[in-house]
């Protein structure tokens, strides 16, 4: 979507406001012994709460209120009785909708004790998101933003998933300009505009480029012992830095 009037900026902050604080609850609540149902279930309340809905529930009928990925899932995990453990790395991906507007917002989290590898993967993702943010602004390619990840990535020995990627959001979890992948495309010539909403959300993996669904429709998963670690924010494109719509405060 564009955003057209103050009115549509603080709908879509307020929203983005919601999954921004449900992830960091959600997060808050990771330890070992919890299944991902009862963790998704923690999700669900904490939207409800404030009024919102699960996006990839109203959009796609998804079997859960939010994506818990873990280990070698890399995106779109449904909650279920799989049990949490010591060790975990855990991705959240909360989206929902408030009055029409939409937010997305992800993360992932270790559950102590901190494997090295989880950790690194973790502060690579977090920085390419924070460089692919710096990149996006009113009148530059779109490319830039999967140029930002994939440098990060490669300087730090990680690789991109390349079959899975940002995406417009707004007044729905999935809109123009489409798919934004996070690495460089050169024949990619589309460029931001101001005022557009978009997401921006790498994913960076320990040696894979792409993943698969596992069977159930919509686990997206790597090959065993490759891991993936991402990070969310929806953001509005200005002539300077964007506006991050899901922050907490």
């Amino acid at each position: 979507m564009s955003i057209n009037s103050e009115k549509d900026l603080e709908a879509l902050r307020k929203i983005g406001r919601i999954v921004a604080r449900c992830l960091q609850y959600m997060q808050s609540q990771l330890e070992p012994g919890i299944t991902t149902r009862e963790l998704d279930h923690l999700g669900g309340q904490f939207l409800s709460s404030h009024g919102a809905q699960s996006a990839p529930k109203l959009t796609y009928n998804f079997p859960g209120f939010t994506c818990i990925s873990v280990n070698e899932e890399a995106a779109h995990g449904i909650p279920g009785a799989k049990i949490l453990k010591a060790g975990d790395l855990v991705n959240i991906d909360v989206s929902a909708e408030l009055d029409g507007y939409f937010a997305d917002t992800g993360g992932s989290a270790i559950i102590p004790p901190r494997s090295k590898l989880h950790q690194q993967i973790c502060a690579v993702a977090q920085r390419a998101l924070d460089s692919a943010i710096l990149e996006a602004r009113a009148g530059a390619k779109l490319n830039r933003i999967g140029y930002a990840i994939e440098t990060e990535a490669h300087r730090n020995g990680f690789t991109v998933i390349e079959n899975i990627g940002s995406h417009g959001v707004g007044r729905a979890l999935h809109e123009d300009p489409g798919f934004i992948p996070g690495y460089f495309d050169k024949k990619d010539k589309r460029v931001l505009k101001k005022n557009q909403v978009i997401t921006i959300e790498p994913f960076i993996s320990s040696g894979a480029r792409e993943v698969v669904e596992n069977g159930d429709g919509w686990t997206l998963v790597t090959d065993t012992g490759i891991f993936t670690a991402q990070y969310e924010h929806t953001i509005v494109i200005t002539e300077g830095l964007p506006l991050i719509m899901t922050l907490p405060a």
